[in-house]
Order: structure tokens, then sequence, then C-alpha cells
């Protein structure tokens, strides 16, 4: 299946818990906004190469950052950014 990086671009969205959920994971006390200027550069640096399809998720990995996103393929909603661990790199 062909992924469409423009698609996520352009359709990613976010929920209320997810803003809380990212600074959770990263360890940080991001706005909303810098919450989603960070995953819009993230999405937008990241060659498609690093965009797998799993089930119903998409997991964009970007090693520059060190952060996995998972983004549900079927609504374009941010569900998670995770650190990556050493040796976890899909």
């Amino acid at each position: 299946m062909k992924i469409n990086k423009e698609d996520i671009l352009k359709n990613h969205c976010y929920t209320e818990l997810v803003y809380k959920r990212i600074n959770k994971k990263l360890g940080t006390n991001f706005s909303k906004e810098e919450s989603e200027a960070l995953i819009k550069k993230v999405l937008a640096e990241t060659d498609i190469a690093y965009f797998n399809k799993k089930g119903k998720n998409f997991y964009i990995t970007n090693i520059e950052y060190n952060i996995k996103i998972t983004v549900n393929s079927n609504t374009f909603r941010i569900i998670t950014v995770d650190r990556i661990k050493k040796g976890n790199i899909e």
C-alpha cells in the first residue's frame, strides 16, 4: 500500500488528550502550539521511507528528533509520540 505523506501532513489533527500524552511521553511541557509545530515539522522533514503502516495506524520514525509518531490511518488523528529506544527503530 502506498502511503501519501501529503495527505497526512494536510489532514493530521489532535484531541485534547494527546497534548498531555505528548508531554508525558517526551518529558516536556509544550503548549498546544509547540506540540503541533513539532509534529508538523517532524512529519514534513521525515523521508517517506520512514512512514510505515501497520494495521490501522501509520508510524513515522524520525531518528534526528529521536521520536516515533503514531497516526490513525482513517482519521489522521495523532495518537501518541514516543521516544525511540535504542535497538527499537522500525
